[in-house]
Formats: structure tokens, sequence, C-alpha cells
């Protein structure tokens, strides 16, 4: 494994082995190597699939896809063939001094190729083991994003409306809630290693982190037994909140209007003073069961007025709000520069942080290494 970032950063000498492909556990390696970790990815000889994903926009020979650069920044690469004797001893070689192993296999699959928690344990008692299942180490059942949101309930809510074609999200949202999950697994199993000297089994589903990620639509059908019905980007419980509306010079604007003082500032900038003390709207009660009265209007002012003067005055006055940007859009702005990672030959793009956190005890990792372009492998 070669060299980390900087000397300062938290976790400067970890040592990572990443079995893991795809999204989920590659993106806890990216995490950990941009907080100092040394990370080597383990590839077999066709390379982690992801680096076959590639947009109709990039070259179809470029080994380092778009998709793929998302989540292997920080790492170095080595190809092995685990289902021969000498891929599997070097992974054993490797392990004997390593602080974390991610992987991501179906139950089953990394005791077939020996690279499971029990045989690599044995040979490092301090070795902590990050397992990435699709529905528990029980249920012998590839997962796959798409598929755990449809079933989770989330391509359900996301619909435009009751009775409207369910959709999933743009991103492997199952996939992301996974990694966060995992990274809190195994940085409490390191904080518990300091106690113990021990490493420990760290184990985590999609299936676990969707419905653990269902939050207050969960807690609403336990509570009152009512399924939560889709309402395009509307709020359940909170009125006007995430509905998209479009102003008069085309701009699409967002309201989080989440009190009742934010929303009289709100009718004060439409100059629809009247609505605040209108009964059927003056109370986030009386909007709910009003919400589409109250949208309509709200739709209608908006179309009549300038979305970036709107959006200028309701900051101004404290009213959460906010334009509907494009993904360029969002990483062209000044506040998005810092979560950029700058380009690092012989990869001539920048990359996007894993590491949202900050702390004045440590700096945030100046650049890292590129992804790892596919080396053949040895012999």
């Amino acid at each position: 494994m070669s060299p980390a970032v900087s000397q300062s950063l938290p976790l400067t000498g970890l040592r990572v082995l990443e079995l893991a492909s795809v999204l989920a556990g590659p993106q806890v390696g990216q995490f950990l190597a941009e907080l100092g970790a040394e990370v080597l990815k383990v590839e077999a000889p066709t390379g982690d699939v992801t680096r076959t994903w590639r947009t109709p926009a990039e070259a179809p020979d470029t080994p380092v896809s778009a998709y793929f650069s998302c989540a292997n920044w920080g790492k170095t690469s080595q190809v092995l063939d685990l289902t021969t004797p000498t891929g599997r001893a070097e992974v054993h070689r490797l392990a004997a001094s390593t602080d974390i192993v991610l992987a991501s296999y179906k139950p089953g699959d990394a005791e077939k190729l020996r690279v499971d928690y029990a045989t690599l344990s044995a040979l490092n008692s301090r070795l902590i083991y990050g397992h990435i299942t699709g529905y528990g180490p029980d249920a012998n059942r590839a997962g796959y994003d798409a598929v755990l949101q449809a079933e989770a309930g989330f391509m359900h809510l996301n619909a435009a409306g009751p009775g409207q074609e369910p959709q999933k999200m743009p991103v492997a949202l199952i996939d992301l809630l996974t990694a966060h999950q995992l990274r809190a697994g195994l940085l409490t199993a390191l904080y518990q290693r300091e106690k113990t000297g021990r490493g420990a089994l760290v184990e985590v589903s999609l299936w676990d982190s969707a419905l653990a990620s269902l939050a207050n639509q969960a807690a609403t059908y336990l509570v009152t037994g009512h399924d939560p019905q889709p309402l395009g980007s509307g709020h359940p419980s909170i009125v006007p909140y995430g509905t998209v509306y479009q102003a008069q010079d085309g701009v699409r604007l967002l309201l989080a209007v989440g009190a009742d003082r934010q929303f009289q500032q709100l009718c004060v900038v439409l100059e629809r003073p009247e609505w605040a003390t209108d009964e059927r709207f003056c109370t986030n009660t009386a909007r709910m069961a009003h919400r589409t009265e109250l949208e309509n209007l709200v739709r209608q002012r908006i179309a009549q007025i300038s979305g970036a003067e709107l959006l200028a005055e309701l900051e101004r006055r404290l009213v959460p709000a906010g334009a509907v940007r494009t993904v360029g859009e969002a990483l062209r702005q000044e506040a998005a520069q810092p979560m950029l990672l700058p380009a690092a030959p012989p990869f001539p793009h920048p990359g996007l942080r894993t590491v949202a956190f900050r702390s004045s005890a440590w700096p945030v990792a100046g650049s890292v290494l590129p992804p790892p372009a596919h080396h053949t492998a040895p012999g």
C-alpha cells in the first residue's frame, strides 16, 4: 500500500483492504482515504464493474469511468483472482497487517473464497471487517439499489401523486445510505478496539439501511396505521413545503415554510398579507387542510413576479427557499468549491469529496490520489 495524503489527517496510518465493488463499499473506502487511511482496492482481472458503466458522453475506452471515479479517489489498486490459491494467499498476507477490510459479497460467497471474517480474523485478531449484503447474512439474495428503492417504499412515495407511476431516485440512494451506516459501524468498532484491543465483524444490509431511513414516513405508519401516500415533492405534514413553482422570469423555485412566522413573511413578500390571517391558512394545521387551495394561490402569484427578486427578498427575511438547479449549476456555485477534489494526473478531472464534515482538530485533505487506472493482472 502506498502512503496516504497528509500525516496530520486523523486516520493516517490506518490500513484498509477494499474487497467491495460498485458503490456502497467503495464510497466507504474513499471516505477513509480522504481522512488519511491507506486504501488498497483489490479488483478481479475484469476490474470493478463500474469501470464499464460509461455515459454516452464518455470515451468508450477510458479505464476510469465517471461512475467509477465517484467512489474510488485516494486508493491504489491491485488485481487479484480470488478464485486461485495465489490470489487468496495474497489477500491473506495483506489482511494480516490490515486494520479494516471492506467486503460486499452475497452470504456464503466470502466463505467460498476464504476471505470471510472468520478466516481473516484468525490471521489478525485486531481486524475490523465491514460486510455489506443486500438483505442480511441469512438471505441468499443479491442487493440492487433500484430493487431496494422499490421494495422499501421509496419509489411509491416518490411518485408525482396518488395513482401516478412510482419513480426511483436519480442516484443510488440506498447504496449511499448503506455506506453511511457502515461508516458509523466501522468508526464504532475502531473506538471499541481502542478499549479491548480486538477487532469486530460489522454487518450492514441495504434492506435495513433503507428501512432505517424512512424516518417520519415510517413513523406515520407505525403511529397512525395510515400508509403514507405520494405527494410529488410536497411534504406530508408541512405546507407550503417542497412544491416547485415557476416565476414570471422562468426561475423555478421551492419553498420550505416550516413555521407560521415564516408563512407570514412569505405573505408580505408576495404582497398578499391577508393570507396570513385567513382562517384557512393562518396555521400549519389549517394550511394542511387546505393544501390544494393554498398551493394554487401561491402558484398563480409567483407566476406574476420575478423569481430572482423573490428569492433575494425571502433570503433577506429568513424564509427558507431556493432555486431549482441542475447538477452542473450546483457544482459551479462558489459554495460548492470546497467539496471538490482537484484533478490529479493522469486523471484530468476534479472529483467530489465524500467527507462533508469539518473539524478544527485536523485539516481537509488538499489532494488525494486519483482514481486508479485498471492494471493488468500479474503473470
